[in-house]
């Protein structure tokens, strides 16, 4: 089975769920996030489309229900051994199925946590599970529950997040060599992705995003592919991802020649980016990073042009994104920890002159500081 994890790591991973259930006086968890069905049991699969609910109860029972096409897939990716199917017809209410596991396991007016912010669950299939469950038990949304587990990650999962981190330098080296004058993002997308297949790695969460001229000052993917010109631009932001798991970069490439307003940006994003890992060590808030992010960009006169977030947690997520919980902006009170995974990008975006710099980095916390797990030079490297 391809389970990336030992039974032991699972089993404690479970004892922690359980006992802080018990914390919060629930009786149960219903998890309808695909990345907390990755940590608790290794349960692979992108069938989170559909309604898929997994069920934890205090008592150590571990039920999924999903669909047919997702049976096998639990069976080969997870330690689930209680795997329940909803079928496909007319009229179907899987949450109804739902309701049935739970009068099975003795859970009438019991206290259910819900994840609630998960991309499979739907807003019509929130209102069906509210409409079909609010009688039956309390629902409290504990949608953040096992992320607070999550974000600190244990050795194996460093371990992946390292070997991503590997994917997305051999990424950069891809970029580099490919982004000149005449070339068409089309294929430097490809070479940074073939870099990260070549080497083990798998599809990131969400799309690389490239843009360039214009483009170059978007934050998202696009469809528009372009060939480069003489004199130009190009933004990429991508992962290496292993097991999942992901190490994000952003660069700004010049191509052709750089002229001094974006000398001077790129100065501003290594600046940033240096006082933000000053300040990402145990002991600081999350938000207290972002601070340092925007007093600096503020005080070189950028204020415009930067972002109202710089960064957030990375692990191991899915499709539509990989930006994970918690993410750096201002006021965030969550204590930084050893452990903790976080992508610091340094986003400006002159509209005025059309111009754009980034620079992006995932460092690890760890015991008395972080390390950067990208290998590469922060240099402006002009293709």
């Amino acid at each position: 089975m391809a389970i990336h994890f030992e039974e032991k790591e699972f089993d404690e991973r479970k004892s922690k769920v359980i006992s802080e259930l018990k914390k919060q006086g629930l009786d149960a968890l219903l998890m309808f996030r695909q990345e907390s069905m990755y940590w608790l049991t290794g349960y692979d699969t992108f069938g989170y489309v559909f309604f898929q609910c997994l069920i934890l109860t205090i008592k150590g029972e571990l039920i999924l229900l999903t669909r047919a096409p997702d049976l096998r897939q639990a069976q080969n990716t997870s330690i689930i051994k209680n795997i329940k199917i909803w079928v496909d017809k007319d009229g179907s209410s899987p949450a109804g199925e739902l309701k049935n596991i739970l009068v099975d396991l003795g859970l009438e007016k019991s206290n259910l946590g819900v994840e609630y912010e998960a991309y499979g669950l739907t807003g019509r299939n929130a209102i069906r599970l509210n409409k079909v469950l609010g009688s039956f038990a309390n629902l409290h949304d504990k949608s953040e529950l096992i992320s607070h587990f999550r974000v600190i990650k244990s050795p194996t999962e460093i371990i992946y997040i390292k070997k991503a981190a590997e994917l997305a330098d051999k990424a950069l080296d891809a970029a580099w060599q490919h982004a000149h004058a005449g070339v068409n993002e089309a294929k430097i997308l490809s070479e940074m992705q073939g870099a990260v297949f070549s080497g083990g790695g798998d599809y990131p969460a969400n799309e690389f995003i490239i843009g360039s001229g214009k483009n170059a000052l978007l934050c998202r993917y696009q469809s528009e592919k372009r060939d480069l010109n003489e004199v130009d631009q190009l933004s990429i932001e991508w992962a290496g991802t292993f097991k999942h798991y992901h190490s994000a970069m952003f660069r700004t490439i010049p191509i052709g020649k750089v002229n001094d307003k974006q000398k001077k940006m790129h100065e501003a994003c290594v600046e940033a980016l240096k006082g933000c890992e000053n300040k990402l060590k145990p002991g600081n808030k999350v938000g207290e990073v972002f601070d340092v992010h925007a007093e600096i960009f503020d005080n070189l006169g950028y204020k415009n042009s930067r972002m109202n977030a710089c960064g957030y947690s990375l692990g191991a997520t899915f499709s539509p994104n990989w930006m994970d919980w918690p993410m750096l902006y201002t006021g965030n009170s969550i204590n930084l920890k050893p452990g903790m995974v976080f992508f610091m990008h340094m986003i400006l975006m002159d509209s005025e002159n059309q111009l754009a710099m980034n620079l992006g980095e995932t460092y690890l916390l760890t015991k008395n500081g972080n390390e950067k797990l990208g290998k590469k030079k922060l240099d402006l490297v002009i293709g």
